[in-house]
Order: C-alpha cells, then structure tokens, then sequence
C-alpha cells in the first residue's frame, strides 16, 4: 500500500474532529457513562488520547527527553495505562476536551512539517512518523469506538480505515510472537469491502489457502481488539486465519486481553 502522507493526516484531522464534535455535544454527566474497557468511563479513554498525543509530540520534538520519560511512565508497571487514567480523574470534562483538542492540533501540525520517513522512539521498537501518526489514526479510532459504544451511537465511517487495516495486517508476526507463537509460514489473503464505495482493499497473495474476507470495518474492530470474530461478518477461511484473528493486535505493548464474544449469538 503506497503512502499517501496528505491523505493519512486528513484522516486523522478528520477522525479527531467527529469525535471532538460528539463530545462537546454531550453533556458532563455523560462524560461518566462506564465504556467496555474495564474501569474506565469516556474521560478515561480522553485524558489517554490526549497524554499518549503529548507523548507523540515529545517523540517528535525532543527524542532523549522521551526515552528517560517513557523509562519512568513504564517504570510505574504493565498496567500504566489504567494509572494515567487515575491521575487525571481530577479533571473536568471541559479541561479534559480542552487538553485533548489542544494537544491533537499541536500533533498533526508537528506531523504536517516533519518528514514522514524519519525515525521516532516508542514504546517497544522506534516507527517512523508516518507510522506514529497511523498510529494515533488507530487509536482514535479504537478509543473513540468505546466511546461510541458507552453513548451507544454508530462510529461514522472513514476512509481511515485502510490505514488501520493496514496496520492490524502488516502486525501478523508481531502479535503471534507477542504471545508466544511461532509465527506461520504460510500467508494469509485479507479482502476488505472499503465503506460506501465499490472498491476492495486488499493484502496477500490472491492464491492463498488462509483467507479473511468481509466489511473493513469489521477487520478493523477485530485488530483493534473492540469485536470478537465471531461478532463480525467477516468470513474466516483456514486454521491459520482463524488462528490469527484470535490474537490480532494493531497496537504496540503487552498482549491485550482480546473481546470475550457477546452472550448472544450475532
């Protein structure tokens, strides 16, 4: 899949403006509404935005900094996540939608004037800033999906999500040896029906054994760990693919916990 730098950062601006949007719109209590992230209400899934945006742009800005603040953040164990988000409780909803919407332009603007193959520390290996602004594209989205779900309101659909499909594809080896497994020899063919248009978006040789097919939303939802499998409508072919989709992870750190399948059959 070839770059197109312009477009990822439209999709980015595009999927923080919708969620900015729907949130200014909602009232302070409903800023307390439970998400399916365990412990976590929709000011938790933004003050973990907005912190992670301001650590993007250290990365971007000022490299050693980032190392010895990351060393720290990670210091505080495997679970920091659920401890940032206990560190800012004390916020308000307009001081936590103020810092979120400050520091994501303060992002895509340092993302819009550096160059987009240059290396970056994170958490784990270093990424491109291409890939680090992919990467908040995915957690946007997946965050802003528990957000959706707590307000229980339909995701818009956004041509974004290629570049997170993408990114749960091109995550194959990574998330089977995250959790221990030999990583498979033989590919694995993904066909994605793209949203609102014809097209289909495709990775993997067409001859493949293994194969995923279905709406790209869905393959978005699995990869992003927000759906099971088997609440999806995605056609699943092969032991390998199945397999895979198990653990599918698009994002970087330990391995997740996955989504438990609704207690209804979909």
């Amino acid at each position: 899949m070839a770059l197109d730098y312009t477009a990822l950062l439209r999709d980015v601006e595009q999927e923080s403006d919708r969620l900015i949007d729907g949130l200014y719109s909602s009232s302070a209590d409903a800023w307390e509404t439970p998400t399916p992230a365990a412990g976590w209400a929709i000011r938790d899934q933004i003050s973990h935005l907005a912190f992670f945006d301001d650590f993007a742009h250290l990365a971007l800005t000022d490299a050693d900094q980032f190392r010895l603040d990351a060393a720290q953040l990670m210091a505080r164990g495997t679970d920091f996540p659920d401890r940032v988000a206990e560190d800012y409780r004390r916020l308000s909803p307009t001081e936590l939608l103020n810092w979120f919407t400050e520091s994501r332009n303060r992002l895509i603007t340092a993302f819009a004037t550096d160059d987009p193959r240059r290396r970056l520390p994170w958490f784990g290996p270093d990424m491109s800033v291409a890939s680090s602004a992919t990467a908040r594209l995915m957690e946007t989205w997946a965050h802003g999906q528990d957000v959706y779900d707590a307000l229980g309101v339909g995701h818009p659909l956004s041509s974004g999500l290629r570049s997170i499909a993408h990114l749960g594809v091109s995550t194959f080896a990574f998330a089977h040896r995250l959790n221990g497994r030999q990583v498979p020899e033989e590919p694995v063919r993904v066909e994605l029906d793209a949203p609102d248009t014809n097209e289909i978006w495709t990775w993997g040789p067409d001859d493949a054994m293994n194969r995923v097919t279905g709406p790209a939303e869905d393959f978005v939802l699995v990869v992003t760990q927000r759906r099971h499998p088997d609440d999806t409508d995605l056609t699943v072919e092969g032991d390998i693919a199945a397999s895979w989709l198990e653990i599918a992870q698009a994002y970087a750190g330990a391995p997740g916990r996955g989504h438990a399948r609704r207690i209804a059959a979909h």
